[in-house]
């Protein structure tokens, strides 16, 4: 239309229809009524009985989404919605989105192999649009964040594939990673969460850090690091990497100094209390197993351990250890790292009773600090934090961009639901309303103020068929589908474990010696020492050990599934 008068001169009937249409919430179905541009703006209008709709900016050259911008409701007028942006309309494409869909203008042409976009029209026939004069460009319209429309691929180094520098090791590398990169940007993936690779003993897979500038020799060198990060980089793939920040290994130099002399510097980089070697400090169990205080002779203290007495928890409390992390996360920044998953973020303020407080204040005040200080300077660091104890409301206030502190946290509700590595391991009994209040309490939670991760497992969780679905034939297959689209039908980021995009299962058949896990290793001496049959153990083991989620990656059918040739 580009003369509504000539319409109602024409066709009176058509004009009663089109008030009658307008004036109808939901009358008539989404449609894109296209843009064009005029006195140097172009107007976008679109039809809709939703609230929930705009326009998805794209870069014409790229391809890539650049900006999303909300309709208002003072910019409708019944059922069509109008806005005007100043844009140059050679270098910009458009989409337009309700809720979480996009709904392409089937009138303009598409873009190569991207998603089709509509190219900007010269001063035509096209349409008849209302005009606004109060859209604030600053208020209005914000760059799309780098999390808000990307999958992330959650990516165990050491089991995701062997390159052929890595036979002597038999572990995945960073090389292994650069050559399966074409397989995950076929995946559509955004963004890859590498697990630990700085220099670490080891004992729990890398979350025990003994440098924090040195990557495990067994995953490869700086140099192919640097290489795996400026392949993505072409790809357009962010790289993430696993920050443990809330506890060190027992063999960084800054604890071998602290356990040294009480007068050290280091010494108070960790958290200490006198005592006897025969009575500790008030404290409750460890994540792992035992106390949470640990004897040192040569300074006649203990020292506190939140997860292993190999990994001492660092004292946060200390200003020169904070300015020795954020020194630490911009060498990383500086190497091209775009995204961070801060290990037990949660735990890093204490209750002065020998236990974490996971609901304290003053955790938001280190994240805006640290914040500030280093991933806070680039609107395109994607950071997520693993904060088991919060709330709905703590989240909000976690991801909240207003905040300044994290783009996104992951809860542990879900994971909680069944009893799976929480408390005593015991199984516990859920319904499916049960799951569905669960999804429904975090969407609405977070719908306006906040964002959501969406994830069925990683590192640290069996396998999600064997979980949540049935990893047996005929419904492995179908249950890995079913999760999968319930998952990506949310809103938030997805986060997808390596092996959930091919149904991989827990493992079944395996002995008590068999796992490896430190968590499972310490569940099994102490149910024996508690007189348990070895059956049960093994049982317990079978449903509940992190082990399930860091067997190697299965490429294909062949002997060791392509993970290596070697033996």
């Amino acid at each position: 239309v580009t003369d509504y008068n000539k319409i109602v001169k024409k066709d009176k009937s058509a004009r009663r229809w089109s008030v009658a249409m307008t004036e109808k919430k939901h009358a008539i179905k989404p449609y894109p009524l296209g843009a064009h541009v005029e006195d140097g703006a172009i107007r976008f209008a679109y039809a809709s009985g939703k609230k929930d709709c705009g326009i998805l900016i794209y870069d014409r050259k790229s391809g890539k989404k650049t900006h999303r911008v909300p309709f208002r409701q003072e910019e409708r007028m019944g059922n069509v919605y109008c806005k005007y942006l100043e844009l140059e309309p050679e270098n910009v494409g458009y989409q337009f989105y309700e809720g979480e869909r996009t709904v392409p203008d089937l009138h303009a042409q598409g873009f190569l192999r991207k998603p089709a976009y509509g190219k900007i029209r010269k001063p035509a026939d096209r349409i008849a649009v209302f005009p606004n004069e109060d859209f604030d460009w600053e208020q209005d319209m914000h760059p799309m964040l780098p999390y808000e429309d990307s999958t992330c691929y959650c990516l165990h180094v050491r089991g995701f594939t062997m390159h052929a520098s890595s036979q002597v090791t038999h572990r995945g590398t960073f090389a292994g990673v650069v050559e399966k990169l074409d397989y995950l940007q076929e995946l559509g993936v955004g963004a890859i969460w590498l697990s630990p690779f700085n220099d670490s003993p080891n004992y729990d897979n890398g979350y025990d850090v003994s440098d924090y500038y040195k990557v495990m020799e067994e995953a490869g060198t700086m140099e192919e690091l640097e290489e795996l990060i400026a392949a993505c980089e072409k790809r357009e793939i962010v790289v993430m990497m696993d920050l443990v920040l809330n506890h060190s290994s027992h063999l960084h130099p800054w604890f071998l100094e602290a356990r040294k002399d009480r007068n050290s510097k280091y010494h108070d980089f960790y958290i200490w209390k006198e005592g006897t070697k025969e009575q500790p400090p008030e404290g409750g169990g460890a994540f792992f197993g035992g106390s949470t205080w640990e004897w040192v002779p040569e300074v006649q203290e203990y020292y506190y351990h939140s997860f292993s007495v190999m990994q001492p928890d660092l004292n946060w409390k200390n200003p020169s250890l904070r300015k020795e992390l954020y020194r630490m996360i911009q060498f990383w920044m500086d190497k091209g790292i775009r995204g961070f998953r801060l290990d037990a973020i949660d735990n890093i303020v204490k209750d002065g009773h020998g236990g974490n407080d996971t609901h304290s204040e003053q955790i938001h005040t280190y994240l805006m600090e640290m914040n500030q200080n280093t991933y806070g300077k680039s609107e395109q660091i994607l950071t997520v934090g693993e904060t088991g104890g919060a709330t709905v409301e703590m989240a909000q206030q976690y991801s909240d961009p207003e905040s300044q502190e994290l783009s996104m946290i992951f809860q542990f509700e879900l994971m909680g639901i069944d009893g799976i590595r929480s408390g005593n391991w015991d199984p516990k009994p859920y319904t499916l309303p049960q799951l569905k209040q669960l999804f429904e309490k975090w969407q609405t939670g977070l719908e306006e103020k906040g964002w959501n991760s969406l994830f069925w497992g990683n590192h640290d969780f069996p396998r999600v068929i064997s979980r949540f679905g049935n990893d047996r034939e005929p419904y492995r297959e179908k249950s890995a589908k079913m999760l999968a689209v319930l998952l990506h039908g949310m809103k938030g980021t997805p986060y997808i474990y390596q092996g959930e995009e091919i149904g991989m299962t827990n493992v079944s058949g395996l002995r008590i010696d068999d796992y490896q896990d430190i968590e499972s290793v310490n569940f099994a001496e102490d149910r024996k020492k508690e007189g348990w049959e070895e059956e049960k153990i093994r049982t317990y083991l079978a449903r509940n050990s992190r082990d399930h989620a860091r067997t190697p990656m299965q490429w294909n059918a062949e002997k060791h599934a392509g993970f290596t040739a070697g033996t």
